[in-house]
């Protein structure tokens, strides 16, 4: 169900253990979160990115490893330079290893308590904003889903402010975009299992095929309608990536 191997540890890692979960942090976490928010702003604004991205991911993955938890799966969580991956672990039973047979309605809950568990966390946030006396102002897309466009509270200054809305963009927008339905994001997932229960001998494929379309899709629209180079290249990437799965699984036929 997870389509990236976890990293190759290394002595920098920092290693913790959160709600029962081992948890480590790839050094490389750290300096890609660092890139991705240098566009603007000086060092203490990079640090609070750098903080809510961090907080962010670990919250998706706490989420996919708690309903692992849930349905008797110990799991392990990682944070690496291209996101987090929440691994499952090998369970004894009777001297011997053996993994546990999940369903695909279990498939699909595990898959969604990622993002889910972020629009939580942005909820979370955007109630203490209103409960502290201030306000966020948005944009809705498509007419109901809020996209934070700034944030006034009457406390914390310009650093409280950068990370409320750092946390709040991040657990909606990058929310919303993991459930695009394209390999090997939340929703690529949610759409392989829905495809297998309507379509099980073809069901893989034609997911596939929907990741390969709909990735090629947001690359264009991440270019040309959110003016986002980086979107273009994730999405362009990702189809092309699962263009290549579609031929080695074709192949097998």
């Amino acid at each position: 169900m997870f389509l990236f191997q976890p990293p190759s540890p290394t002595r920098y890692d920092l290693r913790f253990n959160l709600l029962g979960f081992p948890v480590t942090v790839h050094p490389l976490f750290w300096v890609v979160s660092a890139l991705l928010g240098s566009a603007g702003g000086g060092i203490v604004q990079l640090l609070v990115w750098v903080l809510a991205v961090f907080v962010s991911i670990l919250i998706h993955e706490l989420g996919h490893a708690l309903a692992m938890r849930r349905h008797g799966i110990p799991s392990q969580i990682i944070l690496h330079f291209s996101g987090g991956l929440t691994v499952p672990e090998s369970l004894s039973w009777g001297g011997r290893s053996a993994n546990v047979a999940l369903s695909a309605n279990q498939e699909i809950f595990i898959s969604l308590a990622g993002p889910f568990a972020g629009f939580m966390l942005a909820a979370l946030v955007w109630a203490g904003v209103f409960l502290s006396g201030g306000s966020v102002v948005a944009a809705y897309l498509l007419g109901v889903i809020p996209l934070p466009v700034t944030a006034v509270l009457p406390i914390g200054g310009s650093i409280l402010t950068a990370l409320v809305m750092a946390l709040l963009w991040i657990n909606i927008f990058w929310g919303l975009i993991n459930l695009v339905p394209v390999y090997p994001l939340d929703g690529g997932n949610v759409a392989r299992n829905l495809l297998l229960k309507a379509d099980p001998l073809d069901g893989v494929r034609k997911s596939l095929w929907v990741s390969v379309i709909v990735g090629g899709l947001m690359a264009v629209a991440g270019f040309f309608v959110l003016g986002s180079v980086y979107m273009a290249i994730l999405f362009g990437f990702l189809a092309f990536q699962s263009y290549q799965s579609l031929q080695v699984y074709s192949g097998r036929y």
